[in-house]
């Protein structure tokens, strides 16, 4: 079985090595960058099956670099970030990050996030995984064993955990799906007490389908239910 590569772009290289050589001891393949321009260059060049991504670089800042990475990429993207900084949590959401890991970094709660974030990507022992249905509604069609959406026929690109945010709430039918589940299942984590990253992920989600949709008076309409959760409204 070919071994899941990771490229890590921090500039504190003593981190960096510390976690290539727990990653290589989990059986990663892993290499690592210290600037954004490098990293930039590495992410995009399609060997690699997830980036972990700093925030403060010495040349460009980490959500710079994941803003053009996102421009031709879906590649799954953990950030680091200051410990308490909210600010540069939610931008790195917002922009397509698929989690986050506050610093400093320990690694084996890293690679608990990152094999999470494979999972929900398809990767890491996805082969033991089933495949489901199809789910249409309206115009929206989306293949899960391919992972793809696509709105008359046209390509909706959602990154890893907008799909399964929206894959958790075709299955659901009628059903609110909490706040707490969608983390919990999608993000990995128990969701605490004010942490808006499911909100800030289903804002994104519901852009996307906004502008698939385009002035269609049959956009797909994700409903919020006060202090629970959301629902798709059929």
């Amino acid at each position: 079985m070919k071994a899941t590569r990771i490229l890590i772009v921090d500039d504190d290289v003593d981190l960096a090595n510390l976690l290539t050589e727990y990653l290589e001891a989990e059986g990663f393949e892993t290499d690592a960058v210290h600037n954004g321009r490098e990293g930039t260059t590495a992410a995009l060049s399609g060997k690699y099956d997830l980036i972990i991504l700093d925030v403060m670089l010495p040349d460009r800042g980490g959500v710079e670099v994941l803003q053009q990475i996102r421009q031709t990429s879906r590649v799954p993207v953990i950030m680091l970030t200051a410990k308490g900084d909210h600010v540069d949590r939610v931008v790195g959401l917002e922009m397509g990050a698929d989690d986050y890991v506050p610093k400093p970094c320990y690694p084996r709660e890293l690679v608990a996030r990152l094999r999470a974030v494979l999972r929900r990507s398809g990767g890491e022992g996805s082969e033991d995984a089933q495949p489901e249905d199809v789910f249409r509604l309206g115009r929206l069609c989306m293949h899960v064993p391919q992972r793809t959406v696509d709105w008359d026929g046209e390509p909706v690109e959602l990154t890893t955990t907008e799909f399964n945010f929206l894959h958790m709430l075709l299955r659901a039918d009628d059903r609110v799906v909490t706040k707490e589940e969608l983390s919990e299942r999608v993000l990995g984590r128990v969701r605490e007490p004010y942490d808006r990253s499911v909100d800030v992920h289903m804002s994104h989600l519901r852009r996307k389908l906004a502008d698939a949709a385009g002035s269609a008076d049959d956009v797909v309409a994700i409903e919020t239910v006060r202090g629970i959760g959301y629902k798709v409204l059929r």
